[in-house]
């Protein structure tokens, strides 16, 4: 069963429409209703085409925290072959939150590393929301050492909502372990593709992303920090979280235009969560064709490559 957003009711009410309309065939046969059906459904389908045509940085906020929303066991399994997990980070423990290992993509050998968040209350829980803790960034840094040794590109996706804000987490070390993560980045001498496929929050989501290529979903998010974050520091309420959305420029198109990211991959009509297995696919070509660009650069060439792109949006953003 679909879950609708709020902005989405109008199409909800005509899907409900719909759904009694086929209900009613089902009882009675004789009535021929099928020309009503196809008016309904085509312009159901054009009112949510439109309606995702102008989405504000806001809704697109929902849409990118969509509960249905492909995480990154959905990646692996409709998006590569023969992942074999690697766990823990050799000092404290495994971060369910932060995922990895050795993959197959489009006959290429890769590492994947991403955020999973879980699809249910039991799997949320169990992955913390997607909010990874020191040793899920360090288990990122252990996995792209491992790349760098072997000569294998890394492929992350990223989809957090931020590095876990626990007391434990700032015990062993949380900002530490996000620096690194963020200087083993910058430091692959290997292709690295980074993907925003959902949130992109914070230093949780830079600690991943610090790559020669970012991609990112038509209708994710990247920021620095929440809207309601930065609401509540600017206007004390959370309530003015749409007008922070506005202000911040965090949707793909945005930061496109700032030369935050470098690409934007679309996504199907109404979003990634309502067919997943497409959405996937055009990121997996993306990635690929990415992956193949960069694989004629030699490890300084990346590397240099890197560290122009990034000190490059410094200046961009303070003229």
């Amino acid at each position: 069963m679909a879950t609708f957003l709020e902005f989405e009711k109008p199409v909800a009410e005509l899907e409900a429409k719909i759904a009694e309309l086929r209900e009613a065939a089902g009882d009675d046969g004789d009535v021929d209703i099928s020309k009503e059906l196809k008016r309904l459904e085509a312009k159901s389908a054009k009112l949510l085409q439109s309606t995702y045509e102008g989405l504000s940085p806001w809704q697109k906020t929902q849409v990118a925290r969509h509960s249905s929303r492909p995480h990154f066991r959905d990646y692996v399994e409709h998006g590569f072959d023969d992942f074999m997990p690697l766990g823990g980070d050799r000092l404290y423990g495994d971060d369910q939150a932060i995922m990895g290992g050795l993959a197959t993509m489009c006959g290429r050998k890769v590492v994947l590393i991403g955020h999973e968040k879980g699809n249910d209350t039991e799997s949320r829980i169990r992955h913390n929301f997607g909010m990874g803790k020191p040793e899920g960034y360090r288990k990122a840094i252990r996995l792209m050492e491992l790349a760098d040794r072997f000569g294998l590109p890394v492929v992350t996706l990223v989809d957090t909502s931020g590095a876990f804000p626990g007391i434990e987490a700032e015990e062993r070390g949380q900002a530490e372990a996000i620096a690194r993560s963020t200087e083993a980045c910058l430091s692959l001498g290997v292709p690295m593709v980074s993907a925003i496929v959902g949130e992109g929050g914070s230093g949780g989501a830079v600690a991943l992303a610090s790559a020669e290529r970012v991609l990112m979903f038509e209708h994710a998010v990247y920021s620095v920090i929440s809207p309601e974050g930065c609401a509540s520091i600017l206007w004390r309420t959370a309530e003015k979280a749409p007008q922070a959305a506005e202000a911040m420029k965090l949707t793909a198109q945005n930061l496109l235009e700032l030369g935050v990211i470098d690409r934007i991959v679309p996504e199907p009509v109404g979003g990634a969560h309502r067919d997943a297995e497409t959405a996937i696919s055009n990121l997996i070509d993306a990635i690929d064709e990415e992956l193949g660009t960069l694989s004629v650069h030699e490890p300084g060439e990346l590397k240099r490559m890197r560290d122009e792109r990034f000190l490059a949006i410094g200046q961009s953003l303070s003229r």
